[in-house]
């Protein structure tokens, strides 16, 4: 009959193995394919969509409170570096939070990439606009472009226009449109947010773009410029905060 020693030998022993091996030998534990990913591991497109972008640009890219991102004309308007910093950086003075996490958020650069590739390749058609001189994008490159700075009595012109019909002949609302000249709007959002929206209008609101609004005659880039600085000007201006800021959207 064996001994006591050997019963604390043995015990000795699988009390070893068990220190060698860790905690991996424990009944019930998942392996490493049932574990769940970190946050940082994150590699599908619908997955990162739904985690940072659907709570204010609607769960499939559109009807959301935000811009829709499932607009063609919209992504064939922006480049793909200035969308790489829209979501990176974010937007200052409005609500589009940096999402990168150089800059406080929770994503890396390569999911950053997905998102962006996966918004290009699902909801972008660029050979729609092969053809198409497309109006710049932000108010620097219009001004390169030769368009001056937007001056508030063209502008008013302009709105009566292309934007009265839909919004009220003052800007606070009509039959087709909300109020744009609305101090909480205003605050909320950047003028290159306002530049973008008179340009690719929302697609999911039946918002005509720049070249629907008035029947054969779209704007030019200096009607685009004139009526972003007439609804600007009904901006009230908070301390703290720069005037026009952000450039995003």
């Amino acid at each position: 009959m064996k001994g006591r020693g050997y019963f604390i030998a043995v015990l000795a022993g699988l009390t070893a193995f068990g220190l060698v091996l860790g905690c991996e030998w424990i009944p019930g534990k998942p392996t490493e394919a049932q574990r769940p990913l970190l946050s940082s591991q994150v590699s599908n497109f619908d997955d990162l969509y739904g985690r940072s972008c659907t709570g204010c640009h609607g769960g499939d890219g559109q009807l959301g409170a935000a811009r829709p991102l499932r607009d063609p004309l919209y992504l064939a308007l922006v480049h793909r570096d200035t969308l790489r910093q829209i979501i990176a950086q974010g937007v200052p003075g409005t609500t589009m939070p940096a999402f990168s996490e150089r800059f406080g958020g929770g994503l890396t650069d390569k999911q950053i990439d997905i998102l962006i590739d996966g918004m290009q390749n699902r909801w972008g058609r660029p050979q729609a606009f092969t053809n198409m001189s497309l109006p710049p994008y932000r108010l620097e490159d219009a001004r390169a472009a030769g368009a001056e700075p937007g001056a508030l009595e063209r502008g008013k012109i302009a709105y009566t226009t292309y934007c009265a019909h839909c919004h009220g002949p003052d800007g606070r609302g009509g039959e087709k449109g909300g109020a744009v000249v609305d101090g909480a709007y205003l605050a909320l959002v950047s003028d290159q947010a306002l530049r973008t929206a008179v340009i690719a209008g929302r697609l999911d609101l039946g918002m005509p773009d720049w070249r629907e609004a008035v029947a054969g005659q779209p704007m030019t880039p200096q009607d685009i410029a004139d009526v972003v600085a007439w609804l600007a000007s009904h901006r009230q201006r908070l301390p703290g905060r720069l005037a026009g800021a952000g450039q995003g959207s």
